[in-house]
């Protein structure tokens, strides 16, 4: 007799009886198995409380017994299910009852002393708030950035003033170095950037090229030069100034500010030189400022201001606004010089100009004159080195990824102690 187990489908365990037949010769006496007696087990009785029924627990169903063919062989059989021992690792995790008890638990551990903090940070975050809402917006000083730092403060607009000085030398370095291959040419017309204001003004690296030290920064003004000396009649195409004849500049008008701001400042550059108008719309005066000069340095600078007040009233009228002058009167535009403390060289009018479109303020001009603090020649060549970085890392600067990881690639010398110094500051000479 072979006894194995059969799984049915209600999970017990039945003993299934199968006949094998042996020869008589082999067949051994088998002693019967005595069934050990159970003893009667009954449970302690629970206590019972006032207000509740007594219930009597259910018999559990006992397995079905199932008798082989050979009395004999009387077997009683039950199933015990098998338990895998408890991992002696835990993996951390914890259902949502835990973690709130945890919480909890953890809360109440707290020390003093984490509260004390916790209520200086609360107090802190509430002055940052209360100081940002009334205008404080000064950044924290930014730690000086090594070679292999990631650019990724850059990626905000308010990263443009987290430049570091080592960022604005290398951006200097690269954006204004030329080089010559074995064939002598140069990559004077690499494209370098995309400005994005009204319209798309693309730079080449010979625009950069001209802040280097002591370089003069060229431009051309095609009015100015289709009219030298400021003839009204053009000798190239005999004819008056005229907006429309300009197609390629007209998506730069921006027709609100013309019309709308009480000041304009506009750099005019000829013939090398660099000087700035500054036009009060609502007194319909015109100032000029010149770095270099204190007044009109001869009569063709007087005929060519007036043609210059000219071509800024046709481009206020051509926006929509009112003219500077009407009729004939239009094209004899008075212009007062501004006294004003310039250039101490021959190359930095232009630097001077940019410059004075930021500080400038209107109506501090008194008695034909402005008083500012000039600049030491030092700073003067260190302005070269920030405006290089103004241009490529500003915002309108389409390829400003490209410029911030190419800058970042460049390996500046180590600096001696004197250079760490913060009373040191670099200029372009020195780069």
């Amino acid at each position: 007799m072979m006894v194995v187990r059969e799984q049915t489908p209600s999970d017990a365990l039945a003993i299934v009886p199968i006949q094998v037949f042996v020869p008589p010769s082999q067949t051994t006496t088998v002693p019967e198995l005595q069934e050990t007696p159970e003893s009667d087990f009954e449970p302690t009785p629970l206590p019972q409380i006032e207000g509740t029924t007594e219930t009597t627990p259910e018999p559990p169903q006992q397995l079905q017994e199932t008798t082989p063919r050979f009395p004999q062989l009387q077997l009683k059989s039950s199933y015990v299910p098998k338990t895998d021992p408890v991992p002696s690792f835990s993996l951390g995790l914890t259902d949502s009852s835990q973690e709130r008890a945890s919480t909890q638990e953890t809360e109440s551990a707290k020390s003093p002393e984490t509260a004390n903090l916790l209520e200086q940070l609360d107090n802190l975050i509430q002055k940052l708030a209360s100081s940002a809402g009334k205008g404080k917006n000064e950044s924290p000083e930014i730690q000086r950035e090594i070679g292999g730092e990631s650019s990724g403060k850059f990626e905000t607009p308010e990263g443009i003033n987290q430049i570091t000085d080592d960022m604005k030398q290398k951006c200097y370095i690269w954006g204004t170095r030329l080089k010559e291959d074995a064939d002598d040419n140069t990559n004077e017309y690499e494209h370098m950037c995309t400005l994005i204001a009204q319209d798309k003004y693309i730079l080449i690296r010979m625009h950069l090229a001209s802040l280097q030290a002591k370089s003069d920064i060229e431009s051309a003004n095609m009015a100015l030069s289709n009219h030298p000396n400021g003839e009204f009649i053009s000798p190239k195409t005999n004819k008056e100034f005229r907006v429309e004849n300009y197609p390629s500049f007209i998506p730069f008008i921006d027709r609100k500010k013309l019309t709308s701001h009480p000041y304009i400042f506009a750099p005019v550059c000829y013939s090398g030189h660099w000087w700035l108008w500054l036009i009060d719309t609502t007194k319909r005066r015109c100032h000029i400022l010149d770095p270099l000069h204190k007044k009109a340095p001869g009569g063709d600078r007087k005929k060519l201001n007036k043609f210059t007040g000219y071509v800024f009233s046709r481009l206020r009228a051509y926006a929509g606004g009112e003219p500077l002058q009407k009729g004939e009167k239009e094209k004899e535009i008075k212009s007062s010089y501004v006294k004003i403390s310039g250039q101490k060289s021959s190359y930095d009018c232009a630097i001077y100009v940019m410059k004075w479109m930021e500080l400038i303020e209107p109506e501090n001009i008194k008695k034909g004159k402005y008083e500012w603090d000039n600049w030491p020649q030092e700073e003067v060549d260190h302005y070269r080195v920030e405006y290089a970085s103004r241009i490529l890392f500003s915002e309108m600067n389409k390829e400003r990824d490209r410029a911030i990881r190419e800058s970042n690639a460049i390996r500046l010398s180590k600096p001696s102690s004197v250079l760490l110094s913060p009373f040191c500051q670099i200029n372009s000479d020195d780069i």
